[in-house]
């Protein structure tokens, strides 16, 4: 069985010439033709070169891996009951879906719906979706979290010494979420190792009332720093000049001669990968909570398992409040793809590891901060299959790329609307009204909630939080059927594998051991 399609993708816009006759390891076309223009990654790669590492078109797309791993959450399956009901009384007209309670806390923080808007960085397409990601978070009661080099980035950002001193666009993105903050929910702000260096963080605790940040060692869909790429000469320079790698050397001036005659478009920078040592990783804990941090996360991605037991025993003996664990294959769209494919250790693996060393830190009496799962979830059953996974450790679930896709949903529709931007409206709108109260189907209650203050939410946000209420719904249901009303009632026991393989890897009962000895005894 071939898991992966090497050598052609949508994500890189590369086919191959003989679709139906490709050789199933390299990808290449069984007969490769000296005809051929150039179709697929290994030939776009000979007159494109290093352009080809990324999906396309960059910074216009989020992408995710297409690689079909053995083993997926789909090969669980949710159980229910027909039997009584915990965290509520065992009556048929009080156990209903809509009593289920869908809240969590992670450490003093609230959370209505156990959803965390992980790492919104300073690319493209998280900044341009920004506004109605952070402030449909604040009105639906979930987590965001700003992600890395967003100061950086910024070509307003003022940097003396080495350090921030001003950064407006940092500004902007907290207020999006401060404006309409009614105390469920939270903002937090990451850090690599560029924002460390230039005290992002420390700056943002004292000037923007940030009060929990996270420590990142990377994610699930790259084993390096992160990338964007720069359309112009002058911020090829002053990218560099605070600190980032860019290639090619802007400064040369036989690039800067290459691109000025078109040979290329784009410059690349790229962010430094950390070096985890465990008493600097403690050091920085202590500075950002003598700096003001109330709560501290750590986010880790799909590296090897020791440096997840390494994230896991640094959380622990710091007592940090959240650890975050990004399973191989996510992305917002700025990883090379090749890497977001082949590199990392997939979400269900990781995340079955990640129980394994939280209890083994439990049974040891060891602090276990609440872990967050992440890894390219979409929809409730993924959720109650990740909580229940990691259960009881798991608190909520991490998210982004589809996030992404709500909002800039909701802003079309509000553009579409407004200016006409399809043309026409397109059908997909239209069949359910030609304004905001008949399109989106949560407008009247927002209304109702907002008043007057409705008119000044982004349909982007609108869009994210329609989105949430479908997904918190249908996690009720969920729930209900597994007759727990309460996320702290879900266990392990509430899934079952559908194969062996999924069992021998996750420790979760085979279907057909499912209530095995109970049935037993039921039958007498």
């Amino acid at each position: 069985m071939t898991f992966s399609r090497p050598n052609r993708s949508e994500a890189t816009l590369t086919r191959n010439r003989t679709p139906k006759s490709v050789s199933p390891f390299s990808g290449m076309c069984a007969t490769c033709s000296v005809e051929c223009p150039g179709l697929c990654e290994i030939a776009k790669s000979a007159y494109r070169g290093k352009e080809v590492l990324y999906p396309q078109p960059f910074g216009a797309v989020t992408a995710a891996s297409e690689k079909d791993y053995p083993i997926d959450y789909s090969h669980f399956n949710i159980m229910g009951g027909a039997v009584g009901a915990k965290g509520i009384e065992a009556d048929s007209d009080k156990a209903i879906f809509p009593n289920v309670n869908t809240a969590t806390k992670i450490g003093n923080l609230d959370l209505d719906v156990p959803i965390i808007i992980a790492g919104m960085g300073s690319t493209n397409v998280a900044a341009d979706n920004w506004a109605g990601m952070a402030t449909g978070a604040a009105i639906t009661g979930i987590g965001i979290v700003i992600g890395e080099n967003v100061v950086g980035m910024d070509p307003n950002s003022e940097i003396k010494n080495g350090h921030v001193v001003k950064a407006p666009n940092l500004e902007r993105r907290i207020k999006d979420f401060q404006n309409w903050d009614e105390g469920k929910g939270y903002i937090a702000l990451q850090a690599n190792v560029e924002d460390t260096r230039l005290g992002v963080q420390e700056w943002a605790i004292e000037n923007c009332g940030i009060e929990t940040v996270e420590i990142k060692w990377g994610q699930g869909a790259k084993d390096i720093g992160g990338e964007v790429k720069l359309n112009t000469l002058e911020r090829a320079l002053q990218l560099k000049s605070r600190g980032y790698v860019v290639l090619p050397d802007p400064e040369d001036p036989q690039v800067q001669k290459a691109y000025k005659n078109g040979a290329f478009k784009e410059f690349e920078r790229h962010s430094r990968i950390g070096m985890v040592e465990e008493e600097s990783f403690h050091s920085r804990v202590e500075e950002l909570r003598g700096a003001g941090a109330k709560n501290v996360f750590l986010k880790t991605g799909a590296y090897r398992p020791a440096d997840l037991a390494r994230a896991f025993k640094f959380a622990s003996d710091a007592k940090l409040d959240m650890l975050t664990i990004d399973g191989a294959g996510g992305g917002t769209g700025m990883s090379p793809w090749r890497m977001m494919n082949e590199w990392g250790v997939p979400m269900v693996e990781l995340h079955c590891l990640a129980y394994q060393y939280a209890s083994k830190l439990k049974a040891k009496g060891r602090h276990v901060p609440a872990v967050v799962f992440a890894g390219g979830f979409t929809l409730e059953d993924h959720m109650y299959k990740a909580l229940a996974l990691g259960a009881p450790f798991v608190k909520a679930v991490g998210m982004s790329r589809a996030f992404v896709t709500a909002s800039f949903v909701g802003d079309n529709i509000g553009k579409a609307l407004k200016d006409d931007k399809f043309g026409k409206l397109p059908k997909a709108y239209s069949t359910y009204g030609e304004s905001m109260d008949q399109i989106f189907i949560t407008a009247a209650e927002l209304k109702k909630r907002f008043g007057s203050d409705f008119d000044k939410l982004p349909a982007s946000a609108i869009g994210v939080y329609t989105y949430v209420e479908r997904l918190k719904q249908g996690l009720k249901q969920f729930m209900c059927g597994g007759r727990q009303f309460g996320l702290e009632y879900i266990t392990r026991d509430d899934i079952a594998a559908l194969t062996r393989d999924a069992a021998d890897i996750s420790g979760i009962n085979y279907m057909m051991d499912v209530d095995k000895e109970e049935a037993e005894k039921i039958l007498g």
